[in-house]
């Protein structure tokens, strides 16, 4: 998400207006640009540049995404997707989207659960990959290896 503009709305809404209505007295848009900028406090006469095209974009007299409709967008995919996890029969909150990944542990206790309906552990790690949740085939066999026979170190700090 963006960071919040430290000049508020209604002042890029008359700076855009301003520039459109002084634009037909200077010979280039940047000239009118950088003129509109000075009289209103602008400090970056590219500022006023972006939100000169942003409007042009969201009155459709430009190409570009309009920046309204993308936000209502992602709000709604961010919705659909939040609903699909709570209809997921496998979802029990194991593993929280869009959070930390879950400990190699529990990672691997998940794998141990689901590997006979599975048939092996390659699928399961292949499926937690695409979900964000990495883990190789290689490190589940190395959890199990640590846990049959613990090293010297570990059993001398215990």
């Amino acid at each position: 998400m963006a960071r919040p503009s430290r000049h508020p709305l209604e002042l890029r809404r008359r700076a855009v207006r301003m520039d459109a209505g002084v634009l037909p007295d200077y010979d280039t848009e940047w000239a009118a640009m950088k003129a509109v900028a000075r009289k209103r406090g602008i400090g970056a006469t590219g500022t006023l540049r972006k939100w000169v095209r942003q409007d042009q974009i969201d009155a459709g007299s430009r190409p570009g995404n309009d920046e309204r409709g993308v936000g209502r967008a992602q709000a709604a995919e961010e919705t659909e997707r939040r609903a699909e996890a709570g209809r997921h029969p496998q979802s029990r909150g194991v593993f929280r989207r869009g959070q930390a990944r879950p400990a190699t542990h529990t990672l691997v206790a998940f794998i141990k659960e689901h590997k006979d309906r599975f048939g092996s552990v390659e699928p399961i790690c292949r499926i937690l990959t695409d979900h964000d949740c990495k883990i190789a085939p290689s490190t589940y066999d190395a959890h199990h290896k640590r846990q049959a026979a613990p090293a010297a170190r570990t059993l001398r700090n215990a």
